[in-house]
């Protein structure tokens, strides 16, 4: 029996889709808040936990290899990562926004949760 896959396209090849979750991880991490579309965030939060879980872990290794900037990169295991170290979970949040006008897109605000 064939199953589906889970995971959505976003409408990109598999390379896009993993270049731009890296891209939106990387500014997530380095602003602590990203407005995008409600698929893409809800894309993005698995992605960006399991980052910041590595880094609490200290596993430099697997960090690196998703996020390329250097300053991000220091912020995760300087800042982020001690901020939730107690923490079991759920490092981001996802707010929904009104419609984008251009194409009535459903926005949302995926922000860090302090």
């Amino acid at each position: 029996m064939v199953k589906q896959m889970g995971g959505r396209k976003l409408g990109v090849t598999s390379s896009h889709r993993r270049a731009l979750l890296r891209n939106m991880a990387t500014s997530l991490f380095l602003h602590e808040k990203l407005e995008t579309t409600q698929a893409k965030a809800k894309e993005l939060r698995p992605f960006a936990e399991r980052i910041i879980t590595q880094a609490r872990q200290g596993k430099h290794y697997l960090v690196r290899r998703h996020i390329q900037d250097k300053v991000v990169y220091k912020k995760l295991f300087d800042v982020l990562a001690p901020r939730y170290a107690q923490r079991p979970g759920g490092y981001t949040r996802i707010l929904h926004l009104a419609p984008r006008s251009g194409d009535n897109a459903s926005r949302s605000l995926i922000t860090l949760v302090s």
